[in-house]
């Protein structure tokens, strides 16, 4: 699992019950644990500031990296060229369920350890009502 270096992990029951059925039930260890660790809420009860499927976030990466804009998706919708990164990944499941303020750490594909804050929620679709996405 991510080590999760402050905040709490929350879920919307949507994502939870979506994220189980992914990709046949045969998820990567991170969000296997990240599903059994986190608390779930119904969508109209998830705080603005935690980060949800299709949430667009604003990240500081902690190894002097620019601050960078990323999309969190299901894998079918990801292009991490544009920033569409998805649960799937290693960052992916970093950030979900995460509140901003949240400094994060993974180990990313090559195998290097990688740290970063998320600094805002530049859009949530449950703060706009939409629960369906």
């Amino acid at each position: 699992m991510p080590t999760i270096l402050s905040g709490e992990l929350l879920l919307t029951e949507l994502d939870h019950a979506r994220l189980l059925k992914l990709n046949g039930g045969a998820l990567p260890a991170p969000l296997l644990a990240l599903l059994e660790d986190a608390s779930v809420v119904p969508s109209p009860a998830i705080p603005q500031h935690v980060v949800t499927m299709y949430s667009q976030v604003a990240v500081s990466h902690n190894d002097g990296e620019a601050r960078q804009k990323l999309t969190l998706c299901y894998p079918g919708d990801a292009e991490p060229v544009e920033g569409f990164i998805s649960v799937l990944s290693p960052v992916g499941a970093a950030l979900l369920g995460r509140e901003v303020g949240t400094t994060v750490a993974w180990t990313s594909p090559a195998g290097t350890q990688r740290r970063m804050t998320i600094d805002a929620i530049l859009f949530q679709p449950e703060a706009t009502g939409d629960y369906s996405t």
